[in-house]
């Protein structure tokens, strides 16, 4: 009896947050056999284990064991991982810039983070970590995991990495470093053809998008065009995501959520507080697009807002949410489920493209010998009087360069013209005047 009691007392702790919020789904009776059961292994661990463990160690540990058995991202959160939540909305830390979730033991990589020690060693959306130092990564915790990859600056680990298409694990060696990561970063990659990368959505990130779109408009006269990058954005705050898809819809739902309680089925809609931006809008996804990053891609895909390229995204699609059971300790526990506007799940299916663009090395082929009529002796001029030049595209052209740097965005640049050019065309023209008698 006395098992019994011990055991229920740790189970109103779990239950307290739920109850409190007077929320939960109807609940079946609880399986008495297997709580003697429980009480029984709890019993033989504390008497007969080599080593004498605290009791309160043991029941962390056994909640642990209960939330990391249900799916990657339910957990238990003490003092210290309270920290880590808060620093990935903070967006600094002392690390290798990482997003990782657990699969089968092992720590999987969602997506590197921007200018990370992660990202240029090339570790990539998919890869496994095996060994961490010499270290098995099977058998500990996520939380375990992300302690050891966090450290100093300065500081070097090895990382054993399994990924897929090649034969054998491989060994990383990396220095960590501060990660400070910038939400939005936005460049002109042509004149009038603007370029914004948000590698995370924070507290600040749809402000912050917000005025690097105001910033290209102004630098751009008219901005014939957007490509938004999320490759390799792992997600963040929800309400970042809602608000990013709010630029751009006037009205309808952004995403909505449905789980076992009343409180996770919520309906995200957009605001008509002020108008859509319309500029032309190509959105780029891929492996490492996670989570909110995918809620964005859905949301604009489903509005039929902007065309998605690029690969399927990870497929996150579950909502986490923090329940406290005392000052310093609570439970992060998947209540729902994400749902794009049309309906679709994304939990382990993703975005898929409209337009499918792998990842690929390009080389641009030497055009040795071609010679076009400006480059013939003797020509004709142009009747504009005016000297002809050479039009033969010389090797270095910046558009030469994208194609090698990044073939996805350079096809995404090419895709963003079409729309602009088709929409030009397209569009009514005034009607001509007759002539005057």
């Amino acid at each position: 009896m006395k098992r019994l009691v011990h055991t229920a007392a740790l189970l109103s702790c779990l239950i307290t947050p739920a109850a409190i919020a007077k929320d939960t789904a109807p609940q079946s009776e609880l399986p008495l056999e297997d709580l003697r059961l429980f009480a029984d292994v709890f019993n033989q661990v504390r008497n007969s284990y080599v080593d004498e463990v605290d009791d309160r160690q043991l029941l962390e540990d056994a909640i642990r064991g209960l939330l990391n058995g249900l799916d990657p991202h339910s957990s238990f959160l003490d003092a210290s991982s309270f920290d880590h939540l808060q620093t990935n909305t903070t967006g600094e830390f002392g690390g290798l810039g990482l997003e990782v979730s657990m699969e089968n033991g092992f720590v999987k990589v969602i997506a590197p983070i921007d200018d990370s020690p992660a990202q240029k060693a090339d570790l990539r959306a998919g890869d496994l970590i095996i060994e961490l130092d010499d270290k098995q990564v099977k058998g500990m915790s996520l939380q375990e995991a992300v302690d050891l990859m966090r450290g100093a600056k300065g500081t070097t680990i090895e990382l054993t990495v399994v990924r897929e298409g090649i034969n054998a694990p491989f060994e990383v060696t990396l220095t960590r470093d501060i990660i400070t990561v910038k939400s939005v970063r936005s460049k002109t990659l042509e004149p009038g053809f603007g370029y914004i990368r948000l590698a995370q959505f924070q507290t600040k990130t749809a402000t912050d998008f917000k005025r690097e779109l105001d910033q290209l408009k102004r630098s751009n006269t008219p901005l014939k065009g957007l490509i938004l990058d999320l490759r390799n954005n792992p997600g963040g705050l929800l309400q970042s995501s809602i608000e990013l898809v709010d630029i751009f819809v006037n009205e309808g739902t952004i995403v909505y959520t449905e789980g076992r309680i009343p409180s996770s089925k919520t309906i995200f809609e957009a605001s008509a507080t002020e108008p859509a931006d319309e500029t032309p809008l190509v959105v780029l996804i891929n492996g490492g697009s996670a989570s909110a990053s995918e809620i964005v891609a859905g949301a604009l895909q489903d509005h039929k807002r902007a065309l998605i390229v690029g690969t399927q995204s990870f497929g996150k699609g579950s909502v986490q949410t923090v329940l406290p059971l005392t000052r310093d300790r609570a439970i992060k526990i998947t209540t729902a489920r994400y749902f794009t506007p049309n309906g679709r799940s994304i939990q382990a299916q993703g975005i898929a493209p409209d337009i499918t663009i792998e990842r690929a090395r390009v080389q641009t082929l030497e055009r040795n010998g071609e010679v076009t009529e400006a480059d013939l002796h003797g020509h004709l001029t142009r009747d504009d009087g005016k000297e002809s030049t050479s039009r033969s595209r010389k090797n270095g052209d910046s558009d030469t360069t994208l194609a090698e740097d990044d073939n996805q965005l350079f096809e995404a640049l090419n895709l963003l013209k079409g729309i602009y050019l088709m929409g030009e065309r397209v569009r009514p023209k005034a009607a001509a005047q007759a002539p005057s008698n």
